[in-house]
């Protein structure tokens, strides 16, 4: 139950879920606005058809604002569609787009400039990419008191996982550079679950993410969790583990002061929570991530968290605008949540590789429907 390695996306970054404080970006999915969205000066969404050559787009221009790509997937692999800031720095992306499916992407951009989109055929590779260019200024966010609340309730939450990753990870350093292999492996998953609670604030300082998080494959230069995580569990560690150790730690020590700086928006709160679920559906229910340890469930665990963390945020909108929909969230992240801690012994998760098929199915099936209520959400928040 394997694709082929991590996409190279890892080099840019979810979908931030960060805006971008100084391009002003920020990102959802969700129904089109035509009024709210402008491509070549008309207003309408932007088609994209993607398939396993190309990536057609019926515009490259937009005026700044919220711009809504609506994505077809006219190939036989299954594909993804991104939006790039400079530096590779991930705008908003959409994952496991199957042949045939559509999927709609809308993305507000507030200031001018030049950016990338970019469609991945088989979800491997820096993508099939093209320049797009926004004009104009727009106003983002909202007034609302409760989306403003929303937003400091998550930048406090993002600052405490950041602590709790940092010290994580200095705890699992340490036991690697005694050579305490043991300590080490116990240390793994829980250090790096604060990193899968916040991943697409994470993903979203370009190279960092890489170092940090790539798999084997992913780049040229193998590091961070998954090069230790290789050493402890296949090759034994080696002379390098404790110089790869050192700049892990360095590495997350940025990770957490960049992350305490950002300034995301109800749209990208609520586009991340989904984001992070997708991570779950494409990575982590499959066995991809933890290939060697098959501690893949720690790491369901903590985009599980962090995506039902950064809704409840939102708690206050979604219940005033919707209540229903709150109402079946609620009944699906219980659900959900209750199915996975059933795989716990003795306070530890089981490794990935006793799951059985019905297992699997059943954690599927559960994601799905999860996902389903998620997607909803931010159309409830976006800004009218």
């Amino acid at each position: 139950m394997s694709r082929p390695a991590r996409p190279t996306r890892r080099a840019a970054a979810p979908l931030a879920l960060v805006a971008l404080a100084a391009l002003g970006l920020s990102a959802c999915t969700d129904k089109a606005d035509a009024s709210a969205n402008a491509s070549g000066g008309a207003g309408g969404p932007i088609t994209v058809r993607a398939d396993d050559t190309t990536c057609a787009l019926s515009a490259t221009t937009a005026k700044a604002g919220t711009v809504t790509f609506d994505i077809t997937n006219a190939g036989t692999k299954v594909n993804e569609f991104y939006v790039y800031a400079a530096g590779d720095r991930i705008v908003s992306e959409v994952e496991n787009i199957t042949p045939g499916l559509k999927r709609q992407l809308k993305v507000e951009i507030t200031e001018p400039g030049t950016f990338q989109t970019a469609c991945k055929p088989g979800m491997v590779g820096d993508g099939i990419r093209g320049d797009f260019t926004v004009t104009g200024t727009a106003v983002a966010g909202s007034a609302d008191q409760k989306v403003a609340k929303a937003i400091r309730d998550y930048r406090a939450f993002v600052a405490t996982e950041s602590d709790k990753l940092l010290a994580g990870t200095q705890e699992f350093v340490a036991a690697v550079k005694a050579g305490d292999v043991a300590k080490a492996k116990q240390l793994y998953p829980t250090a790096r679950l604060p990193w899968e609670t916040i991943e697409p604030v994470a993903e979203s300082f370009g190279k960092l993410d890489p170092r940090i998080d790539g798999r084997e494959g992913d780049n040229p230069t193998f590091s961070g969790y998954h090069r230790l995580e290789k050493d402890l569990w296949v090759s034994g560690l080696q002379k390098d583990s404790g110089q790869v150790a050192d700049t892990l730690l360095a590495d997350v020590k940025q990770i957490v002061t960049k992350s305490k700086g950002v300034t995301p928006t109800a749209l990208t709160i609520a586009n991340g929570a989904k984001a992070l679920l997708d991570e779950v559906a494409t990575g982590k229910i499959t066995g991809e991530e933890e290939r060697y340890s098959h501690t893949d469930l720690w790491d369901f665990r903590g985009n599980l968290q962090g995506s039902q963390s950064a809704l409840e945020t939102l708690r206050p909108v979604v219940t005033e605008r919707d209540a229903a929909l709150q109402k079946a969230l609620d009944s699906r992240f219980a659900e959900l949540n209750q199915l996975l801690e059933s795989h716990r012994v003795d306070g530890r998760f089981v490794s990935y590789t006793t799951l059985t098929d019905a297992d699997l199915k059943a954690l599927t099936v559960s994601l799905d429907a999860l996902s389903e209520e998620v997607s909803k959400v931010p159309a409830v928040v976006e800004t009218k």
